[in-house]
């Protein structure tokens, strides 16, 4: 594949995941071995757990939506500068406090790798403290 059409891949790829939550488009999308490397190292790789934290997010957020400011694709990667925003309607395990009703925004980094035609691995620097302070009770 060259560089528009990982592009491509990708953007369908957060189209799937954030806002369509169509678990059949993120197994085609994402390779058997697919690695992300912001999960726990003892998470197994492949599609599975990346719709089992989709569904934790969404339960969490259920209006996540995601603006993609920037896209730039070299050789097998992509990076993406993005901005999330939602509403805090449920606990997410990794922040565990009560919902707060409130509304976030925050901004990250994010690299993909792609092989064949498929999503092999992707790397993410995101604004965890940001979120948090915007959600944490007072």
């Amino acid at each position: 594949m060259n560089s528009e059409e990982n592009k491509r891949l990708v953007l369908e790829h957060y189209e799937s995941f954030v806002h369509k939550q169509d678990a059949e488009a993120v197994r085609r999308q994402l390779a058997p071995d697919f690695r992300d490397n912001e999960m726990p190292p003892e998470t197994p790789p492949g599609p599975e757990p990346v719709l089992q934290y989709r569904a934790m997010l969404h339960k969490a957020f259920p209006d996540l939506r995601i603006e993609i400011e920037d896209m730039v694709a070299e050789g097998d990667r992509v990076a993406v500068r993005a901005r999330w925003t939602g509403t805090h309607r449920a606990v997410l395990p990794m922040m565990p406090f009560p919902a707060t009703n409130r509304a976030f925004a925050f901004s990250g980094m994010v690299f993909w790798r792609i092989r064949d035609g498929k999503i092999v691995e992707r790397w993410a620097m995101i604004d965890r403290l940001g979120l948090q302070q915007q959600l944490a009770p007072n």
